[in-house]
C-alpha cells in the first residue's frame, strides 16, 4: 500500500508521482549532503581551502573497449565503482596511474575517476525499469506483470532481472568511461598517444571541458586525515579523496566555482598548493616528471598507490617489474628546502647537487619559491649538500624524508 501511495503521488504539488521527483531530487540532495560536516551544522564545519588547477584538465574515454584498451596501457588497475546501497548509483572511485614509454620511462601522470556520465545512467535506466514495472504491478489487469490469485512477488522479480540486464547492456556501449586528469599542457600529446594505441578498438578519446579540476586542502594540514568531508559523485560535480596520499586532500571536479560547493571553503592561493605538494614530496605534471625522462619507482609511484604488480601486461611494465622485484631503488625524487636564499633567476632544473666534498649526490628537478623536488642518491642524503647556481653562488639545502612513505623506505 505503502508503494502505491508513493506512485499515486503522495508528496502534494510535485506534479506528478512522488517516486519520480525523488529520483530526480536524491542525486542534487545527496550532494549537497555530502559536502558538509556529518553534525550538519555549517558552523562547525572545517574550514578548507579550495584551489583552482588551471594547469590540469580532463579527457574522457569511453566506449565498450575502454577498460581494456586503457589497462593496456597503464601502470595501475582502474577505479572501478564500489558497492552501493540498494537504489544508489556505485560508489565513486579514483585512482592514480602512468603511462609509460617501451623504454619503461614515464610519459605521462594521470588520476582516473570512473566517468560520473556512467553513474547517472546507471542510476536512470535502472529506475525506468522499476517504475514502469511497479506501476503495472498495483494497477490489477494492466498487463503480465500486474498483481494476479496466485501469482507472486518473488515470479514477477523473475521477469524483471533479466529485462533489467538487457536494458543496462544496452545502453553499455554509451555510459562506460574514464575521465583521465592530466597536465593541460600536454592533453594534445596524451590524445595522440591514445589515438596510436587504440587501433580497431571502440574507444572515443575527447577532450572534457565541462568539468574544471579543483584541489580542497583543510586549513590546517595536520587535520587532512580526519576530514570531515564524504565522497560524492553527481552530474554536476564529483568531490572524491587524492588518491596518492591523505597528506593531498580531496579532488573536486566541477562546473561551478569549488568554494560554493565545500561548506566553510574559500579560494586558495596556487602558490600554498604546491608550497604544500612540494613540502610532501608530491610529483605533478610534466615539470617534475618529464616525458620520457622520469622512471616511475624513482618517482615514487609505489608510494603513492600509482602501480599494481599483479595485473596483465602494459607498456612499459618489464622495467618496472624487474626493479621492483630486484628490491633495489637507489635513487628517489626526494622533498628539499633552500637553506640560503635562492637567486632572483631560481634553480636551473637539471642543477647538480652536491656533497661538502663536491661529489655528485642527484640532480635537482623542480620547485617553487625555497621548496622542491629532487632526484637523489638515497645513502647520501644526511650530509650537506648544496647547488651551484647559474650566477655561480652556491645555495645549501637540505633533503627530507616524508612521514607518510612507508617506513621500510625511511
Amino acid at each position: 500500500m505503502a508503494a502505491a501511495a508513493l506512485l499515486r503521488g503522495a508528496a502534494p504539488g510535485r506534479g506528478g508521482p512522488a517516486l519520480c521527483w525523488w529520483l530526480r531530487a536524491a542525486p542534487r540532495c545527496r550532494l549537497a549532503h555530502s559536502f558538509r560536516s556529518p553534525g550538519g551544522d555549517p558552523t562547525a564545519a572545517a574550514t578548507w581551502a579550495c584551489f583552482r588547477l588551471d594547469g590540469r584538465t580532463l579527457l574522457r574515454v569511453r566506449g565498450p573497449d575502454a577498460a581494456p584498451f586503457l589497462l593496456g596501457l597503464l601502470t595501475n588497475e582502474l577505479p572501478l565503482p564500489g558497492p552501493a546501497a540498494l537504489g544508489a548509483p556505485p560508489v565513486a572511485r579514483a585512482g592514480y596511474a602512468h603511462f609509460l614509454n617501451v623504454q619503461g620511462r614515464t610519459l605521462y601522470d594521470v588520476i582516473l575517476y570512473g566517468s560520473h556520465h556512467c553513474w547517472s545512467h546507471w542510476h536512470l535506466v535502472l529506475s525506468s525499469v522499476l517504475i514502469s514495472r511497479l506501476s503495472v504491478m498495483f494497477m490489477p489487469g494492466q498487463g503480465r506483470d500486474s498483481l494476479q490469485p496466485g501469482v507472486s512477488l518473488a515470479q514477477l522479480l523473475g521477469t524483471w532481472i533479466p529485462e533489467t540486464s538487457a536494458r543496462l547492456q544496452e545502453h553499455s556501449e554509451e555510459v562506460s568511461g574514464f575521465l583521465l586528469e592530466c597536465d593541460s599542457s600536454v592533453q594534445g600529446a596524451l590524445q595522440k598517444h591514445l589515438a596510436l594505441y587504440r587501433i580497431r578498438r571502440k574507444v572515443t578519446v575527447e577532450p572534457h571541458p565541462e568539468l574544471r579540476v579543483w584541489a580542497v586542502l583543510p586549513s590546517s594540514p595536520e587535520a587532512c586525515g580526519n576530514a570531515p568531508l564524504q565522497e560524492s559523485a553527481g552530474a554536476a560535480a564529483i568531490l572524491i579523496r587524492d588518491p596518492r596520499t591523505a597528506r593531498m586532500g580531496w579532488r573536486l571536479l566541477t562546473q561551478d566555482e569549488g568554494p560554493a560547493l565545500v561548506s566553510g571553503g574559500r579560494l586558495g592561493d596556487l602558490w600554498d598548493y604546491h608550497q604544500h605538494r612540494y613540502l610532501q614530496g608530491v610529483p605533478e605534471g610534466v615539470g617534475d616528471l618529464p616525458p620520457g625522462v622520469a622512471l616511475p619507482l624513482e618517482s615514487n609511484l609505489a608510494f603513492m598507490n600509482g602501480v599494481s604488480f599483479t595485473k596483465g601486461c602494459y607498456i612499459g611494465q618489464e622495467l618496472t617489474a624487474r626493479t621492483h622485484h630486484m628490491g633495489v631503488i637507489r635513487k628517489r625524487l626526494f622533498p628539499v628546502r633552500f637553506l640560503d636564499p635562492v637567486p632572483a633567476s631560481g634553480i636551473t632544473p637539471g642543477a647538480t647537487v652536491l656533497t661538502a666534498s663536491g661529489q655528485t649526490v642527484g640532480k635537482f628537478r623542480a620547485g617553487q619559491g625555497n621548496v622542491g623536488l629532487a632526484l637523489l642518491w638515497s645513502e647520501k642524503i644526511k650530509g650537506p649538500l648544496h647547488i651551484r647556481a647559474s650566477e655561480g653562488a652556491q645555495v645549501a639545502l637540505a633533503a627530507s624524508v616524508p612521514d607518510w612513505w612507508p617506513t621500510v623506505s625511511k
